[in-house]
């Protein structure tokens, strides 16, 4: 991680579960990080966690919002530029993705979670490359995906949070080729991780408590600096960890 001490990472996503803990993890490394969330004032609060001589600030931004998006990256040039990107921000309802069953998921939250999911992704991973190509930087963008980007759980409730997921994989194998087709040595890499114990998961158990086996978020974290610490010559496409005993849905 020496090579990242005093570089700037944007982290989306990044008021709570694992995006808080990955603005943490690379704040300890040395990173200047710049956490977007809808509640910023979450974020800088973060800074009382951080050990190591890293900083890290908050910046309101809801990605699902292109303006929104481009804002914040002009404001971010005028700073300098991003160096390393992780597209966390993600959402999920669950319900049904028609009225067929007891429990429609209402209209709105299903498109929530694609502009958020998807479009949220590719509007930051564009402005990310232009940052970067402006300055000539050879960074990475590293996108929270998920198991469900890579399989469709049977149970219905779901609904379009794993095509959303389906769709971050593609994504991220097309930004790739793009990347490397007209010779940039920007890194791309899906980490798809198991069941997480995130606020997001907690709260949908209502009160009861997780049985199933699950990562903490710190272990997501973990999995970013790995990726982001290898070599100039080596990208790690694709890394899915999952919790020891975790089973499939």
């Amino acid at each position: 991680m020496e090579r990242w001490e005093g570089k700037t990472a944007l982290v989306t996503g990044a008021s709570a579960g694992i995006g808080a803990a990955v603005c943490v993890a690379l704040a300890d490394a040395g990173m200047k990080v710049v956490g977007l969330a809808r509640r910023a004032p979450l974020v800088e609060k973060l800074q009382s966690r951080v050990k190591g001589k890293g900083s890290i600030m908050g910046r309101q931004c809801d990605v699902s919002q292109p303006h929104e998006v481009a804002a914040v990256f002009q404001w971010l040039d005028s700073l300098g530029g991003v160096d390393l990107l992780v597209n966390n921000a993600g959402v999920f309802f669950p319900g049904g993705m028609t009225d067929i069953g007891p429990k429609p998921t209402p209209e709105e939250d299903l498109l929530k979670c694609i502009d958020v999911n998807v479009k949220g992704v590719v509007m930051c991973s564009r402005h990310a490359v232009a940052s970067m190509r402006r300055r000539g930087v050879d960074g990475h963008i590293v996108n929270i995906n998920s198991i469900a980007g890579h399989y469709i759980p049977f149970d219905t409730m779901f609904n379009v949070y794993p095509g959303s997921k389906h769709a971050v994989t593609g994504i991220t194998a097309s930004l790739d080729n793009e990347l490397c087709d007209f010779g940039s040595k920007i890194k791309t890499t899906s980490i798809s991780p198991g069941l997480v114990a995130t606020d997001m998961v907690l709260a949908e158990l209502d009160g009861a408590p997780l049985t199933a086996p699950a990562l903490r978020p710190e272990d997501v974290a973990e999995a970013v600096r790995y990726v982001v610490s290898t070599p100039p010559s080596v990208n790690i496409n694709e890394l899915t960890i999952t919790p020891v005993g975790g089973k499939r849905l």
